[in-house]
């Protein structure tokens, strides 16, 4: 499980995601149906976003099943980069068509 804040043309979001990378064809389309076609995507260590969401965290991942393998922990871009700070971000993955 990986979870990763998404930079969109809209704002970040926080996604939690069982695709093996941020670039994976199958999660690409995903986010394309939610109309994020480009984005910068950075992996966030899923011990530290399972404590700063905690109980929200738990329920959003027992809600993540085997065919629903990408959801949005958050949404709020000023909450999310006020939440973590650039340290923590790993290395940014740039996704274009």
């Amino acid at each position: 499980m990986k979870a990763a804040i998404i930079f969109t043309g809209t704002g970040p979001i926080l996604i939690l995601t069982s695709y093996d990378s941020l670039i994976n064809p199958d999660l690409v389309e995903k986010l394309k149906a939610k109309g994020i076609v480009k984005y910068i995507a950075t992996e966030l260590p899923l011990e530290s976003v399972q404590l700063r969401y905690g109980s929200h965290f738990t329920i959003v991942m027992n809600d993540l099943k085997q065919t629903d393998d990408l959801r949005v922990l958050d949404y709020n871009g000023h909450n999310i980069l006020g939440t973590f700070s650039f340290q923590e971000m790993g290395r940014p993955v740039y996704y274009e068509p």
